[in-house]
């Protein structure tokens, strides 16, 4: 019966630390463990009439299911741009639990 009990605390144990190893971080150019919320910048053009901004993100939950749409194409579509004169990110992440990516089109 002990050898029963190891060994389903070491199921229980390896069970866990396989599905926190799942957690998936969202890209970023700085990590926290904890908590991050960082914006970044990506590309530029020389166009520099930004009237308009548009944004659009993905989601992920704890690495295993992730949702969104977080394209330049997405992104300008939200904001009616056609000329894009810079693009920038922003990532945010919850203990790896919920984590949030987003690209940010700014244009005309």
């Amino acid at each position: 019966m002990k050898q029963l009990t190891v060994v389903l605390t070491l199921a229980a144990v390896s069970v866990v630390c396989l599905t926190l190893a799942g957690c998936m971080i969202v890209q970023t150019p700085a990590i926290g463990i904890i908590y991050t919320e960082v914006k970044y910048g990506d590309f530029a053009t020389t166009s520099t009439a930004a009237t308009k901004e548009g944004k659009a993100c993905a989601q992920s939950i704890l690495g295993w299911v992730a949702t969104g749409d977080a394209s330049v194409t997405a992104a300008k579509a939200a904001g009616g741009i056609t000329n894009v004169s810079t693009i920038d990110h922003t990532a945010k992440n919850i203990l790896g639990i919920i984590g949030e990516w987003c690209t940010v089109v700014k244009g005309s």
